[in-house]
């Protein structure tokens, strides 16, 4: 009985005073359950008590009696929601880092509801116009529970030449030509609410670092392409986050400097090119001959790699090794691919299929390198997140999270380092680790109840048997 006391105490403890025994004093509480925590661990027979969107308190299921959960003498409920979870798992809300809300218009609508299904509860929209992303920044957060907290950035902050400039292909980016265009966009991104800036591939080195500055004063997170006038290992520290491993090889090559130079003197004279066509002629003319020297273990890109320590990688090994790993392979990507629409179902599957009959040998190199890079990098304590580019390139929201993991455990993470850069990483890019991505008091209670143990395999991450978005379950 002692025990018994002593538990209900120290939850009291953790409601600044108030009694357990007032009526429904928790919203909910999941009871019984085996707590996988990104920093913690495992942790069996726990009970998990939720109040107003926070966990308040952890403890020891077997010092909590049945009669004290389900009721104290007078009749009155210790939680409102009880889930027993023996024989479940219990893992923190997963996010997604790196996601384009409006890139696919089919989709824009079901988003929010595909991303919970699959135990998303928190992303990171990488690149929209305001005009086109607002409506949806303010629909989400009016569904309140029923979608995943988004973090938003604008749009791809590009050079005099845009990428994404809507011929063709999405209008995502905007042109910023000189300095002081780009600190006045940063400042008015700033006004909008944006939580972060995203930096692009055809920025000019004096305009990234006018970027970069900007952001610093206005205190905004930097996610980053490494611009392509620039060397991963100079800008690459810069910034917080960089995203698909993008112009590292060229950096880690034998003839580095070589290629920088013909990089910079194709920026500097483009021709008629557009800019998707620059980046994609750049790309196409150099990465294979980066690839065949840019060893990650070599000296020369071991150097790059210890430049990287404080900048969180956003690898998207999902779309990086889609060559060797095509979704088509997968035996139950069919079976999702339905709950899309039916025309965009039908155009993935041709597209997935078309390029999985069509491999690269060069699809298979950056494959197998960014698998061997991202090794390299957790070798040597690199920071790495977990981010998918969701919807491009056939990922299906939230399924394709649970893709990223797998490749992000064939690396060589962890099953638990793979959890952490799901949970803790994201939350670490916005200052948030003391709020968000473990299970102990006082963090958001956004949670994922799973029927396998995911450190045991990966692949149990989709075993989902309940989610809890801002502590209520929704699933």
């Amino acid at each position: 009985m002692k025990t018994v006391c002593l538990a209900l105490l120290v939850i009291a403890a953790s409601m600044a005073g108030n009694s357990v025994a007032d009526p429904a004093r928790y919203d909910l509480l999941i009871r019984n359950v085996t707590t996988i925590d990104p920093v913690a661990g495992q942790r069996d027979n726990q009970s998990v008590f939720v109040k107003d969107n926070k966990i308040v308190a952890v403890t020891n299921s077997l010092q909590i009696s049945a009669s004290s959960v389900s009721g104290d003498p007078a009749g009155n409920l210790i939680a409102a929601n009880i889930i027993d979870g023996s024989g479940r798992f219990l893992i923190p809300g997963l996010w997604d880092m790196h996601v384009h809300i409006v890139y696919e218009p089919r989709l824009i609508e079901q988003m929010p509801a595909l991303f919970l299904d699959y135990g998303i509860t928190s992303v990171r929209d990488t690149g929209a116009l305001l005009e086109k992303i607002a409506p949806e920044i303010d629909r989400w957060r009016e569904l309140g529970s029923e979608a995943p907290d988004i973090f938003f950035s604008g749009p791809l902050l590009d050079g005099s030449l845009v990428v994404y400039d809507g011929e063709g292909r999405p209008e995502i980016g905007v042109a910023n030509s000189t300095a002081s265009i780009a600190e006045a966009q940063i400042k008015k991104l700033k006004a909008a609410g944006v939580d972060f800036i995203k930096i692009y591939e055809l920025v000019k080195p004096d305009v990234f670092q006018a970027m970069v500055d900007a952001a610093t004063r206005e205190q905004l997170p930097i996610a980053a392409h490494i611009p392509l006038s620039m060397r991963a290992d100079t800008a690459g520290p810069l910034v917080d986050s960089m995203e698909h491993l993008r112009n590292i090889e060229i950096a880690c090559a034998d003839n580095a400097e070589e290629l920088h130079g013909l990089r910079t003197h194709t920026l500097d004279q483009p021709g008629t090119r557009s800019g998707h066509e620059v980046r994609s002629h750049l790309h196409s003319s150099q990465r294979p001959l980066a690839l065949e020297t840019a060893d990650p273990s070599s000296d020369r890109c071991q150097r790059v790699i210890q430049t990287l320590t404080n900048t969180i990688q956003v690898p998207t090994l999902r779309l990086n090794t889609i060559t060797r790993y095509s979704p088509t392979l997968r035996n139950d990507w069919l079976i999702h691919l339905e709950r899309l629409p039916k025309g965009l179902a039908k155009d993935w599957l041709e597209s997935a299929d078309y390029w999985a009959t069509r491999p690269s040998a060069l699809g298979y190199l950056m494959s197998d390198w960014s698998l061997g890079l991202v090794a390299a990098m957790q070798q040597q304590d690199v920071p790495i997140g977990a981010g998918t580019d969701t919807p491009i390139a056939q990922a299906i929201p939230g399924y394709s999270l649970h893709t990223e993991l797998e490749r992000l455990v064939d690396a060589g993470l962890t099953t638990q380092q793979a959890l952490f850069a799901a949970t803790v990483r994201p939350a670490e890019f916005f200052k948030l680790s003391g709020s968000m991505g473990q299970i102990r008091a006082g963090m958001e209670a956004d949670l994922v109840l799973l029927r396998k143990n995911p450190l045991v395999d990966i692949r149990h991450s989709r075993s989902i048997a309940a989610v809890i978005s801002n502590g209520i379950r929704v699933r």
